[in-house]
């Protein structure tokens, strides 16, 4: 069986409010991975945050990482704020650093900076005043580039996280 892949760079961007810095994320698997997020966040008691199977993210709370027979029951009430990995800003991963892998490194050069969290690793800080700027640059180099910003605020944890308010 064939398929067909596009060699088209697909692109989500937006303001991620955390950093206050645009954000890129790959479009084909954004949504999906949102909708992941989403549902893990949303997820009422454990044994319903376990019996999640994910594609896209990984499941903080999935039995590769909680054994399910040493941690609450099934029935006990879940809150992704009191995951370790949530609360130490660990999941899910900061959208600000996916910039190392899907930009171009001149592209990041010119644009960006990096920068080092004090737990969570690099980031690449893009101001959100030179917007028009890299959009255009990343346009005129065949990629498709979308603004959401709704989109990469899920994708950073926003609006669940203790540190989102």
């Amino acid at each position: 069986m064939t398929t067909h892949r596009s060699d088209t760079h697909r692109l989500v961007y937006g303001h991620a409010q955390m950093h206050d810095c645009l954000a890129f994320a790959d479009a084909e698997t954004a949504a999906g991975e949102a909708a992941e997020i989403t549902a893990i966040a949303a997820a009422r008691t454990w044994g319903e945050v376990r019996a999640l199977r994910t594609e896209h993210v990984r499941n903080p709370v999935g039995p590769e990482y909680h054994d399910p027979e040493d941690g609450p029951a099934d029935d006990a009430a879940f809150d992704i704020n009191e995951v370790g990995s949530v609360q130490d800003g660990d999941w899910p991963p900061m959208v600000a650093s996916r910039a190392f892998r899907l930009l171009p490194q001149d592209i990041r050069d010119r644009f960006g900076a990096s920068s080092a969290t004090v737990f969570n690793g690099d980031v690449i800080e893009i101001p959100l005043d030179r917007e028009a700027e890299v959009v255009a640059e990343l346009r005129e180099r065949g990629y498709e580039v979308t603004r959401d910003d709704e989109l990469i605020n899920v994708l950073d944890g926003r609006g669940f996280s203790p540190l989102a308010s």
